[in-house]
């Protein structure tokens, strides 16, 4: 079995005549914790929506688990053990913290079912103590929080994690890493995009800077930290 769980090549994807992704490569290995990382409007987000089905690349190709998936639907990709965490969060507003996580439950395509309804809680205690709120009622931190927990309820082998941290109270944000550490360290392979680069390369092993929908750095947390010149050309205010 390759070691490679995700594998893009390749890959252009427009909106309209804008565009937006430039021949783009990206690789996550198996159990492989990945941050990509850059300024705003760099392509970060949509490359995202382009692996998950959810914006139609214009050519290259993508494959999950050693399978092709470009053109796929995001439900059956999803069903392949991808999981998504959109920017914005996604969750359901009319129903309850416990029925949003508890619509999501399944083993994962292998059988595991390493993250139970009972791990979830005890991962994010926040929402142990809203079990009955609607999901409109819980502050933004814990709505992400929810959407993470939701996602984990499908026992992905892939979890991709749009704007981990935006918006969100400095003290939130630090609560949020530290579920993104865990998560990480229990096995599962991980996509985090977040302007903290700080925060970001204290969990990951491989990181990727976009500049304009094209790769400008890839390689590990130790080697960009070493590169403070990249740092502030790139992801600097």
């Amino acid at each position: 079995m390759s070691n490679k769980l995700l594998e893009v090549r390749g890959l252009n994807t427009y909106y309209g005549a804008s565009h937006v992704l430039r021949n783009l490569d990206f690789t996550v290995e198996r159990g492989q914790t990945v941050g990509l990382m850059g300024r705003n409007g760099m392509g970060k987000s949509t490359l995202l929506k382009s692996i998950v089905g959810l914006v139609k690349p214009r050519s290259g190709d993508i494959s999950f688990q050693g399978q092709a998936i470009q053109g796929h639907t995001p439900y059956a990709i999803a069903n392949m053990g991808m999981a998504y965490v959109p920017e914005g969060r996604g969750i359901f507003g009319n129903l309850s913290v416990h029925e949003n996580l508890v619509m999501a439950a399944r083993p994962g395509v292998r059988g595991q079912q390493d993250w139970t309804y009972q791990r979830v809680l005890d991962t994010f205690p926040r929402l142990a103590e809203r079990l009955n709120h609607g999901g409109q009622q819980l502050s933004g931190g814990e709505q992400q929080m929810l959407s993470i927990g939701r996602a984990l309820m499908t026992n992905p082998d892939l979890l991709l994690l749009d704007e981990a941290t935006e918006g969100l109270a400095p003290l939130i944000a630090l609560e949020i890493w530290r579920i993104c550490a865990l998560v990480a360290k229990s096995g599962i392979s991980t996509v985090i995009v977040d302007k903290s680069w700080q925060h970001v390369t204290q969990i990951t092993q491989h990181n990727v800077i976009l500049v304009k929908g094209e790769v400008v750095f890839q390689g590990a947390s130790a080697t960009l930290l070493s590169q403070p010149d990249v740092l502030n050309q790139h992801l600097g205010v």
